[in-house]
């Protein structure tokens, strides 16, 4: 059985390990790496942007060219958050150059476990697979200047395309069935990335610190699920409560807050 890797104990884990961390950077990206040593939680000091942000799991390059950071999103689907962390990385190595230019190229990925909760603009859900968001300049013809490789990639595996490349795929694979088909998954083990991921993420190959740390996060993230239930409910009880003492109709109410005739009943007998 697998380890879930939406348990942030888990996942890191995996990620952190260079077999795994080098593989996933080389069939995502198509490039490949060398690292050093691959940290967790990092933080910059002084702070960018005057904000305080701390980075999943963050590595460079050997020879100093590539850096690269793998970004595990739980509740904040909002492209505003990646976007910026994936501009300050760049405003970070700025602030170390002599020039306005960097030598080196940042790269971000952002895994996501869940079905995105967004929309465009133009009020269509965003259901893509992979992501991609550069920063190159482009002609009014649409052509595209290659000044920049900073590359910030989303994945998510929650909603499949046929056009996702199958090194890729692998991986979305891997993620995906971890957390919905953990006993029996189907994986391709000839990939050596997931090879080694899977034997990192077995169950078996837990530590018990790594089950007790595991628990505890899952523990968490029920807690913090209630809780936001709660408020959620307590909400659509004070809106339905307004809409009560407004004279609506109480089909309407119950249509509009999601609550039910019980709990309407109740809210009449409190206004009585």
């Amino acid at each position: 059985m697998l380890g879930n890797l939406d348990n942030e104990v888990i996942f890191k884990k995996a990620f952190t390990n260079k077999i795994v961390f080098t593989s996933f950077v080389k069939d995502v990206l198509g490039i490949e790496i060398e690292v050093d040593k691959i940290e967790t939680e990092k933080k910059f000091e002084p702070k960018i942007g005057y904000i305080d942000f701390e980075i999943d799991i963050f590595a460079e390059s050997t020879d100093k060219r590539i850096a690269i950071e793998i970004q595990r999103v739980e509740y904040d689907h909002h492209f505003d958050r990646f976007r910026h962390y994936f501009l300050m990385l760049i405003a970070e190595k700025q602030k170390t150059s002599t020039e306005y230019g960097i030598s080196q190229t940042v790269y971000m990925i952002v895994v996501l476990t869940t079905p995105y909760t967004i929309q465009e603009k133009t009020g269509k859900p965003i259901k893509d697979e992979v992501l991609l968001m550069q920063i190159n300049p482009q002609t009014l013809s649409g052509e595209v200047r290659d000044l920049y490789r900073h590359q910030l990639v989303c994945l998510n595996p929650n909603h499949p395309t046929d056009d996702t490349p199958q090194q890729i795929r692998d991986w979305l694979d891997l993620i995906y069935q971890s957390i919905h088909n953990r006993e029996r998954p189907v994986l391709n083990t000839a990939n050596k990335g997931i090879q080694k991921a899977i034997e990192l993420i077995s169950f078996d190959n837990l530590t018990p610190t790594e089950r007790a740390a595991a628990k505890q996060k899952e523990a968490g993230k029920i807690t913090i699920a209630k809780v936001e239930a709660r408020a959620e409910k307590a909400k659509a009880l004070e809106i339905a409560k307004n809409l009560l003492v407004k004279g609506m109709d109480d089909e309407l109410i119950m249509e509009a807050t999601g609550i039910s005739n019980e709990q309407l009943m109740a809210l009449k007998e409190d206004l009585q």
